[in-house]
């Protein structure tokens, strides 16, 4: 699995690169800035783009805007220092999937990390759990909740997470067909009829975080 990382920071770049390469990932372009992960990821047509949100040139938001820019031919998975909901959203937005919003300290726990960039590399959609739990609470302060039970606010923040029904079974213990009546009830509670356009996992995640928060 071919994989193009951007991140400034010269230790953290090479450490993201000796963890996906001792882990049966070719890192085929590593990158200190936006504009040369941008051409990275043309010329290499990677399996998966692996991104820091803050880079050059502006040391802002560049990394990310490189990920929403790749996103529609390229999964992505970006790394932050801390929980964003603005970003968290404007990756999900108009997604089916192959997104995934990692902090950086995941890093650490290497099989966890790498088993998440490959399921993004797959199609699949990661949020690291403490972003969903921070999300998911402001929401629920908002409103946002209102028409969801708090078993299926449980199984709505695992499926952020990525997780699939049979995991999610397991994590509540409950049955794999409770998880999935739970979730049918997510998708009439949110509006979200079946379309075979849509990826109804990840815009039930969306459509329950893109809420208006409190001022």
């Amino acid at each position: 699995m071919r994989v193009v990382i951007g991140e400034d920071e010269p230790l953290l770049r090479e450490g993201l690169t000796l963890v996906l390469s001792g882990n049966g990932f070719e890192v085929v372009s590593a990158v200190g800035d936006a504009t040369a992960l941008r051409a990275a990821a043309a010329a290499e047509h990677p399996d998966v783009v692996v991104t820091d949100i803050r880079m050059p040139p502006d040391r802002t938001d560049d990394g990310l805007r490189a990920a929403l820019d790749l996103r529609g031919s390229l999964p992505v998975v970006v790394l932050s220092q801390h929980v964003s909901r603005r970003y968290a959203t404007a990756l999900l937005a108009g997604q089916s999937g192959a997104v995934g919003y990692l902090l950086k300290h995941r890093v650490t726990d290497v099989p966890g990390f790498c088993e998440d960039v490959r399921r993004v590399a797959r199609g699949g959609v990661v949020l690291d759990p403490e972003v969903v739990s921070v999300l998911v609470d402001r929401s629920a302060r908002a409103g946002a909740a209102d028409r969801l039970t708090p078993r299926q606010l449980q199984v709505l923040g695992l499926v952020a997470q990525g997780r699939s029904n049979l995991a999610i079974a397991a994590r509540l213990g409950i049955s794999e067909k409770a998880v999935a009546r739970h979730a049918a009830q997510i998708y009439d509670a949110l509006e979200l009829p079946p379309s075979p356009d849509d990826h109804r996992r990840v815009l039930a995640v969306v459509r329950y975080l893109d809420r208006p928060t409190e001022p």
